[in-house]
């Protein structure tokens, strides 16, 4: 002993798995030798922080992920045959001990995370689908308001359309349909301005112009012209002039055009 260190016979003796020669033949040694001293120290100081570790406890759910998976990799792995345990088996068994829960420490990590993600995605999923029903049912009332005989409901239900950055064509139609042919005004003003936002749309572009040709109100005329002058529409240009033309058209309206259709001709 004196000739050689002990520091593989450490754990063992921590773990009091030698017989009582060795272990005075060890605790001698160690008396004699500051090196492997130390290193029964360090050993010590590790152990010591591994038992001060608190370990978090993961939820119900987590748990059962965690033995599910425990279960699943016990039927996958290779049976192992048992062997007589020698005296060097038992030395080792310590280290062979410390692995397996180190093993387990960091299954469990691994489910803790994995459920955790799993539960994230499903709320995720679950805040989607709400989102969804949302706007479904914020569609439904919107398109419902829009066919109501109050002009007041009607107008509430066109401002609707601030909630949808993308409409679907139903209810793109629904506006066109109100600013080309709602009796009210307000309303058909209302969607006119609404529309505004969607000038990518070519059925929508095709409504503006056609507003040009068959709306009398000034104050929708007007909106219409700014909207497609904004998009530098060129098919304007003719149903613009056409509207210089006419005695019927409001003065301020004819100068508007005079003024904003040179931006796109």
């Amino acid at each position: 002993m004196k000739e050689k260190h002990v520091i593989a016979l450490l754990p063992a003796y921590l773990d009091d798995q030698l017989d009582d020669l060795q272990k005075k033949e060890v605790a001698q040694h160690l008396k004699e030798c500051p090196s492997c001293d130390k290193e029964l120290k360090n050993l010590k100081v590790l152990l010591s922080a591994f038992e001060k570790e608190e370990i978090a406890s993961p939820s119900e759910g987590l748990r059962t992920n965690f033995y599910e998976l425990l279960e699943k990799e016990k039927k996958e792995s290779t049976p192992v045959i048992s062997m007589p345990r020698s005296a060097t088996a038992r030395k080792s068994n310590w280290t062979s001990h410390l692995l397996k829960i180190a093993a387990s420490v960091v299954l469990l990590i691994s489910g803790f995370y994995m459920g955790k993600y799993q539960q994230k995605d499903r709320s995720n999923e679950e805040i989607a689908l709400l989102k969804d029903e949302r706007m479904e049912i914020k569609q439904t009332a919107m398109l419902s308001l829009m066919e109501n005989g109050s002009a007041s409901k009607r107008i509430q239900g066109v401002s609707y359309i601030e909630d949808f950055s993308q409409p679907d064509e139903a209810i793109v139609e629904a506006l066109i349909e109100r600013m080309h042919f709602d009796e009210n005004t307000n309303v058909r003003l209302t969607a006119t301005e609404a529309l505004a936002k969607f000038t990518d749309s070519e059925n929508v572009k095709d409504a503006f112009i056609k507003v040009l040709k068959t709306e009398k109100d000034p104050r929708i005329q007007i909106t219409a012209i700014q909207i497609l002058v904004n998009i530098n529409e060129k098919k304007a240009v003719e149903p613009m002039r056409a509207l210089l033309k006419q005695e019927s058209t409001q003065p301020f309206v004819k100068d508007q055009i005079t003024s904003l259709i040179p931006n796109i001709i």
